[in-house]
């Protein structure tokens, strides 16, 4: 009882822990019958739904029917893909479980029906000893006559009729087939009504045209921008993000975010998500559109996209900047597989572990320092005999005992490895695409000597790029200054996030040439909004539109009124409408009773 209840961390007695193919999925202290019976329901569904086989023969068999064009050799790629995705234990490189499932749905919806599954695991069967010769025997022939004699009627009837059965006629088996077929019509009718929300709910809060200018108009859709926004509209200014629908750093970062406090195993593009969600709540707009110049020869400015013109008073750039890559052959494919530009993003997943950096300036010295605090290896890789940096950094790479430098050297391709099924975070219970890349991880590099040309491999588990960033600012050339020391950077002033231009505010990774993250360009963002409100006081720019409204009010209450000196008699009594019966709710009440 000690034993199990040390391994599987048992604090508290009664604990319930549920098991599915070896791994736990439910655990909880303390329970009532209810409780246990809907998760015992649960797993037994969940075992049900991964108890199914799909052999190689069947899959053959059945693109033999359907599409006569693939070979044997295309056939055993897709069932080694299949196979490839089953990360339980699975010795016998089946194609099993929910990938199988989902295999099959993918290829009814493609080509209208999919191969026969079986089933993995069947039920023990006890034998009995027969009373007789005929016993046992001869009872399980009647029984099995007697199933093939209710199955005539259905298999006989017509073929339009076949694919609606006559429930009250049908089998076990062709009643289970049934309800598959029409839970799967329900969950895809499901679907299809979801993105059909999704798609209104996007539409209902785009930003619309206006005839009055907009108080602040915030570019960019990251961190900074969302938080900006977020700030903006709780101060009531009803700001409008114009940003594309897909782009930033943080948006295409497949990995889980991790050094975002309160955020937990949570991917960037869903970090994303919920704080447009919480600006959209507020009352933010939102254009996906991308800015291409601003006109800001005349007030209000003016926003340019390529479909579109937004006047504002108040503009916040949050564009952010993007990493240099080096465009060498597998560095795109392996974009979170092992490749990264943020070592103290992405450097924890690599612990104990050989990984490369390239790069020589200070960036490229304080990722090599950074992982070498974790990593078992750090290999610099730089294409001069010297490095860029601060000498102070540079020198404590070259002294550290885990930090190795590849002088004249150029990494000229990323090099890879299929992931295996262990080391996979796939979910079983997803779609297999049979178009999808296979997935694949850095498993090492091929380098180069500048001097004699010869190359050499070398093993690693992930690559970081440092050879800078370059902020997305070329609409701003000619409108506000940049930093002199680092070129492309916004120059704000003090530290507060003004520009050089009054009106325009810099946040995020525009003004940030140190830090550079998403914690840090939420925070700049909910300053730039801060300041943006306080110059918009200053100059006396409010909400026209709600000003406007509120003077065509007091107009057409001076047009319908009498003057100054008109009498209360004259004034219109809601209550003479009704007959004038009363003079008051309170008399009608009387009245009434």
């Amino acid at each position: 009882m000690y034993e199990l209840s040390s391994r599987y961390g048992v604090r508290s007695l009664p604990t319930f822990k549920f098991f599915l193919g070896g791994r736990k999925v439910f655990e909880f202290s303390g329970a009532g019958e209810g409780q246990l019976r809907q998760f015992t329901q649960t797993i037994v569904g969940k075992s049900e739904f991964e108890n199914v086989l799909l052999s190689k023969e069947s899959l053959v068999q059945y693109y033999t029917v359907k599409d006569a064009t693939k070979s044997v050799d295309d056939v055993e790629k897709v069932y080694k893909k299949c196979v490839d995705q089953v990360k339980d234990d699975n010795p016998d490189k089946l194609c099993v479980g929910g990938v199988a499932t989902n295999l099959v749905k993918s290829l009814k919806k493609k080509y209208g029906d999919g191969p026969t599954l079986e089933k993995r695991f069947a039920p023990e069967v006890v034998d009995s000893k027969p009373d007789d010769g005929d016993g046992g025997g001869s009872s399980n022939n009647k029984q099995q006559q007697q199933q093939q004699q209710r199955q005539k009627p259905t298999q006989s009837s017509g073929g339009g009729k076949s694919d609606q059965p006559n429930l009250h006629l049908a089998t076990k088996e062709q009643l289970l087939a049934e309800i598959e077929r029409r839970l799967d019509a329900e969950r895809d009718a499901q679907v299809e009504e979801e993105e059909d929300d999704d798609d209104d709910a996007e539409f209902e809060h785009s930003w619309t045209a206006s005839p009055f200018p907009e108080r602040v108009t915030i570019i960019g859709g990251g961190p900074a921008g969302l938080s900006a926004a977020i700030y903006a509209a709780r101060a009531g200014l009803k700001p409008v993000v114009v940003a594309p629908p897909m782009g930033g750093q943080l948006q295409g970062k497949g990995v889980d975010v991790e050094n975002y406090p309160g955020l937990f195993n949570v991917t960037g593009p869903a970090v994303i998500s919920l704080m447009r969600q919480q600006a959209i709540e507020f009352g933010t707009t939102f254009e996906a559109e991308t800015v291409i110049a601003i006109d800001a020869n005349s007030r209000p400015f003016k926003v340019k996209t390529n479909s579109s013109i937004i006047e504002t008073h108040a503009i916040i750039v949050a564009t952010g900047a993007e990493s240099n890559w080096l465009n060498v052959p597998g560095e795109y494919e392996m974009r979170g597989g092992g490749v990264s530009s943020c070592a103290t993003c992405d450097g924890h997943m690599y612990r104990g572990k050989h990984v490369l950096v390239v790069g020589g300036g200070d960036t490229a010295m304080e990722d090599a320092l950074v992982l070498a605090r974790t990593s078992e290896s750090v290999t610099v890789i730089h294409r001069r005999d010297t490095f860029r940096a601060s000498k102070i950094l540079a020198q404590r790479v070259i002294e550290h005992p885990s930090i190795t430098v590849r002088w004249n050297t150029v990494l000229v391709e990323v090099l890879g490895k299929v992931l295996s099924d262990d080391q996979g975070e796939q979910d079983d219970s997803q779609d297999v695409d049979l178009d999808a890349p296979v997935t694949k991880v850095v498993s090492g590099a091929i380098l180069k000597d500048i001097y004699t040309g010869v190359e050499s491999k070398i093993d690693a588990d992930a690559v970081f790029v440092a050879i800078g960033h370059t902020p997305s600012t070329s609409f701003l050339e000619g409108l506000v200054e940049f930093n002199p020391k680092h070129p492309g950077y916004v120059l704000t002033q003090g530290s507060s996030t003004r520009t050089s231009k009054p009106g325009i505010f810099a946040c995020g990774d525009v003004s940030d040439s140190i830090y550079r993250q998403a914690i840090t360009s939420a925070g700049s963002g909910a300053a730039a909004a801060l300041d943006a409100e306080r110059w918009l006081s200053e100059e006396g720019l409010g909400n026209e539109e709600a000003d406007f409204e509120a003077e065509l009010l007091a107009e057409l209450m001076a047009d319908g009124g009498g003057g100054e000196g008109r009498q209360l008699d004259d004034e219109y009594n809601v209550y003479d409408d009704a007959g004038g019966r009363m003079t008051g709710m309170k008399e009608s009440f009387a009245t009434d009773l």
